[in-house]
């Protein structure tokens, strides 16, 4: 059916269906989510099991290896990952991207719960929860000169938080620093040991006694009362007067033993703004909820929480929303930038402002039902979709340039319009067809790339397909019936030009040459890859993100006051950089930038300096050259470890090493750290491996304990009590209307700096406390910090940052490093982290071209049913290599993910030239009778204007692109100038060579048809 020509007929169809599609385009594009990234649900859990205080090699041989063990036989395990921290163990498992999520996390669940009776029994309940990829979109700070410090936090958790939640979208609240109010008990050594009471026996007694409890139901004067049991106090002070039950009977009031405050819990993260305290709060989305539209409502809600609290500065401390915003503005300006390009380039060959208008209709009317499709695949408005469509908008029109070209051409032969367009969308049908469903063979592979970054290029490959597929609509049903109803006659003398007829002329020489041609077309190609290796590679460009995160960690055993006395000092040493807005600080917290593998447990002696160095172009030095400053200031920290943490993939490097053996593992880590160090222009290098932190280890005698009547457990329990108190769900509470306050139970501060003091620890026994020094012995010991595991196996992870250098190239250089070339026996080298994802993202793309390139094949197999035919426009695919790389080189742009896409992209466009010049050959050589040579020159001089128009208004489409005119263009800038570079070489020697080269593989063609006795030449594909 020849859908141009029903469309000229009856146009009301066509413009209805337009109608529609464009309404339900506008109404979903105003509901579409604005995100950075894809909201993307990886197939990864976590299992994280909290046991308070325990060791990290305790929590190993208890928790962490049955959990390991537990979880191995899941179906579908691609991997399991381990890091055990002081009272943390957190195993992650990572699936293969086929496995369904729930299913997943339902496996994870039965499978912990199979062994629970196995782990120990003081541990809190393990916590199975699936794996979330976003981070906070913004941290904001309080601070008040006013309010006390757990004023300031409650303020905080309740006011905050309440307004908070109360938003649509937002899914996560969570406070940073401040403190925790807590009743403490504060047992005097001297008193516990007069009295022979343990700290134990009081915290148990308090949390036996301080309960509110039903007592059952009783029935009086004919109804029902329940009874309920009310043993609570109101105030601290009311505790002064607990009488405390001794072993020979009597009873002591709790004040003799201690002194009880209403106060804080232990300091455990602190928060600074500029170096004064403050407490902050992070708050996260949902998914699917659009990022702006968040971050507008919960500012909205910032500012009537200021209006309503006087005196309480709430202040922005990062925001990774202004990067979105900024990232969506500008590429909807790239849009309107391009498209406007693109139609001048229109007008500008053919001088008819009619014309022109018919044919930048289709931008509009292609992108605007893409919303629609968007939407209802659950698509949001991302980076990557508006990256899809920004590098389309020169395609989209492609199409429609074609054909109101064509149709132009017959009206210069006299015809009326409708005459003209009727023939000539009849005439070009075959080609629009094959151009479009070509292109969108080309992106529909993308949307099934395995690994990551398949999951996030699934909206890149539907979104660009869906685009393309709609403007082929567009050409084929409104671009002919408007340009019958809306065109005017040409009548004027249109005669062929000086550079068409040396156009020709090189054509003609080229047919005549034509081996010549194809060995300097193979030449060209060859030299073309010749360039790869000369331009480096790596994930993704370096963006200014006007904000970076600098890390400070300490020794094992430093205490939160030394940590944040090095941060105070680092912040100084920076203070009086110009471009240093502000300075945020977190000592014992965890950086939330949505990354699955980080630990989300902080330890005080680690320390976190957000810097803001404002608006990139409010400064004349980028974020790298100030880092590189940073780092020469704060380089002669004592005693401390440096390094930024980056929120972008491509700017780290990770190297896993793992084995059974701890001693050879830790060999191999140390001179794989060495070899790593002597690597030019890296950044901080960070190792994974335990640090030895400072223990007293506690040694039961057996024999001892055992005639005094001493378990091990009981040791352990009264250590763990007098020196931080029970577990907190054992506490007792203090009932307040509004919340509850744990009471914690435990030597005083004061008392805990004399380590000999743990040797004079009460112990429960069968006669009366006994010291601990009695029934055990204690030593100073040392034990590792942290354990990492990969795989079941202890494992070392090396960080270095990358500093601007190619991840590809310092991938090389490592691969040859000696440590790694001589690997102690059980050690074995594993590539993560984003070099992982670096080498899937290559081997995914490459996968990808060649489904294109077969994709292609396949489908102009169909339409034009001719085997070797496909191959004569695919032979226009190598022309576009030497552009594309060579460009990247004197560009100075890196092999990129952004470059890929590029490349990618050429696969599809490079085709369209070579399907107008051969779709018109066949026409003139099976329907007009020319031969063969004649027939390629006449497609030459008809089919050389649109070639010409499209690569310009594609090219014009890019250029925005390039130049950034409407924002940062690090990241879209390698993909347009590889579009742009490989337009030109493809589009100049396809002009030439693929003649030559449809003459080749025609007398193939018939060499074949006369070897196996077909007798003549095999058909062209019949036109439809």
């Amino acid at each position: 059916m020849n859908f141009s020509a029903w469309a000229i007929r009856r146009p009301l169809p066509s413009l209805m269906l337009f109608f529609i599609l464009c309404v339900a385009g506008l109404w979903c594009f105003q509901h579409l989510s604005i995100a950075r990234f894809p909201d993307v649900s990886l197939p990864m859990t976590t299992v994280s099991v909290s046991q308070p205080g325990a060791s990290p090699s305790q929590l190993e041989a208890e928790v962490t290896r049955k959990v390991e063990d537990a979880v191995a036989t899941i179906p579908g395990i691609k991997r399991v990952m381990s890091s055990v921290d002081e009272g943390m163990s957190t195993t992650m498992l990572e699936f293969h991207m086929d496995t369904e999520l729930s299913e997943a996390l339902d496996d994870t669940r039965d499978a912990v719960s199979r062994i629970r009776m196995d782990l120990p029994q003081d541990i809190q309940e393990p916590v199975v929860s699936k794996v979330d990829i976003g981070g906070a979109l913004q941290t904001w700070a309080v601070v008040a000169d006013h309010l006390q410090p757990d004023e300031l936090s409650w303020f905080v958790d309740r006011d905050v938080t309440r307004a908070m939640y109360g938003i649509a979208g937002v899914a996560q609240v969570k406070r940073v620093g401040g403190i925790e109010r807590q009743v403490r008990v504060d047992l005097d050594p001297a008193a516990l040991q007069a009295w022979g009471i343990t700290a134990g026996m009081v915290s148990q007694q308090l949390a036996r006694f301080q309960v509110e409890q039903a007592g059952g139901k009783v029935e009086l004067d004919g109804g029902r009362q329940v009874i309920r049991t009310v043993g609570t106090l109101a105030t601290a002070q009311e505790l002064a007067g607990y009488s405390i039950a001794l072993a020979d009977g009597r009873s002591v009031r709790l004040s003799n033993l201690a002194t009880i405050t209403d106060g804080a819990a232990d300091t455990e993260q602190l928060a600074l703004l500029d170096g004064k305290p403050a407490v902050a709060f992070s708050v996260s989305r949902t998914r699917q909820a659009s990022e702006l539209e968040v971050a507008d409502k919960v500012e909205a809600a910032v500012a009537k929480l200021k209006a309503d609290n006087p005196g309480i500065d709430i202040r922005m401390v990062t925001d990774m929303v202004e990067e979105t915003r900024t990232s969506y503005s500008s590429s909807m300006m790239m849009l309107y930038e391009g498209a406007l390009l693109a139609v001048l380039v229109v007008w500008l060959f053919l001088r008819d402002w009619r014309a022109t208008w018919i044919a930048a209709v289709a931008l509009p009317l292609s992108i605007i039902p893409t919303f629609a499709v968007m939407y209802f695949f659950g698509f949001s408005l991302n980076i990557l979709t508006l990256l899809a469509l920004a590098a389309v908008v020169g395609i989209l029109v492609d199409d429609a340039i074609v054909e109101i070209e064509n149709i132009v051409r017959h009206l210069r032969m006299g015809k009326t319009p409708l005459e003209a367009a009727r023939e000539a969308a009849d005439e070009i049908g075959m080609a629009v067809v094959a151009t479009s469903v070509t292109l969108a063979a080309v992106f529909i592979p993308v949307a099934f790339m395995p690994g990551v970054a398949g999951k996030f290029f699934r909206e890149f490959g539907w979104t660009a397909a869906t685009a393309v597929l709609f403007s082929l609509l567009v050409a084929r049903l409104l671009t002919p019936m408007m340009a019958a109803y809306g065109l005017k006659p040409d009548n004027r003398e249109h005669r062929q030009g000086k550079v068409m007829t040396w156009y020709l002329g090189w054509v003609d020489r080229a047919l005549r040459h034509r081996a010549r041609t194809l060995w300097i077309a193979f030449g060209l190609f060859v030299g073309s890859m010749a360039l790869v290796p000369l331009i480096p590679a790596t994930f993704i460009p370096f963006t200014d993100l006007g904000r970076s995160n600098l890390s400070i960690e300490l020794a094992p055993g430093s205490s939160i006051e030394q940590t944040t006395a090095v941060a105070e000092r680092a912040r100084a040493l920076l203070a009086d950089i110009p471009e240093l807005k502000q300075v945020y600080t977190t000592v014992g917290g965890v950086l939330d930038n949505g990354d699955p593998t980080a630990s989300p447990v902080g330890e005080v002696r680690k320390a976190l300096l957000t810097l803001d160095w404002g608006p990139g172009e409010e400064r004349e030095r980028d974020q790298k050259v100030l880092e590189r400053l940073v780092r020469e200031r704060v380089a002669d920290l004592p005693g401390a470890r440096l390094s930024f943490i980056s929120n972008e993939p491509g700017e780290k490097m990770q190297l896993v090493l793992a084995g059974d053996d701890p001693q050879r593992l830790g060999i191999a880590a140390e001179a794989l750290e060495r070899d790593l160090r002597s690597l030019q222009g890296l950044g901080s290098i960070q190792s994974s491996a335990a640090l030895l932190r400072p223990e007293i280890v506690v040694s039961p005698d057996p024999a001892r304990a055992a005639d005094l009547g001493v378990a091990t457990a009981d040791i352990a329990e009264a250590a763990r009590i007098a020196t931080s108190g029970d577990y907190t769900q054992r506490m007792a509470k203090l009932n307040l209307p509004e919340r509850q306050i744990p009471i914690r139970v435990g030597l005083a501060q004061s008392a805990l700096d004399n380590p000999a003091l743990v040797g004079q620890l009460r112990v429960p026994a069968r006669n009366g406390a006994v010291p601990l020094a009695a029934v055990a012995d204690v030593q100073v010991g040392s034990g590792p910090s942290t354990i990492s595991r990969y795989q079941r196996q202890r494992s070392v992870t090396l960080t270095a940052e990358l500093n601007g250098r190619p991840l590809g190239e310092v991938m090389a250089q490592v691969n040859q490093l000696p440590s790694l070339q001589q690997l102690p026996d059980g050690v074995q080298f594993i590539t993560a982290g984003d070099a992982e994802v670096f080498v899937e993202m290559f081997t995914g793309f490459a996968l990808a071209m060649l489904a294109g390139i077969i994709c292609i094949y396949m489908v102009l197999l169909l339409l034009l049913n001719h085997p070797l035919m496909p191959v004569t426009i695919l032979a226009a695919v190598p022309l576009s290599a030497g552009g594309a790389f060579g460009a990247l080189l004197l560009t100075g742009n890196m092999l990129s993910l952004p470059s890929l896409i590029g490349l990618l992209m050429l696969i599809g466009i490079a085709t369209k030239n070579s399907i107008l010049l051969v779709d018109y050959a066949v026409i003139a050589e099976d329907e007009h009778g020319l031969s063969q040579h004649d027939a390629l020159i006449d497609a030459c001089r008809k089919r050389a204007q649109p070639v010409i128009m499209t690569t310009l208004a594609m090219g014009a489409g890019m250029l925005p692109i390039v130049f950034g005119f409407s924002g940062d263009s690090s990241v879209r800038g390698p993909m347009a100038v590889a579009v742009i570079g490989g337009l030109i070489t493809s589009t100049v020697l396809s002009l030439v060579v693929i003649p030559a080269t449809y003459t080749v593989l025609h007398d193939l063609g018939d060499w074949i048809a006369r070897r196996f006795g077909r007798g003549g030449r095999p058909q062209h594909g019949q036109q439809a």
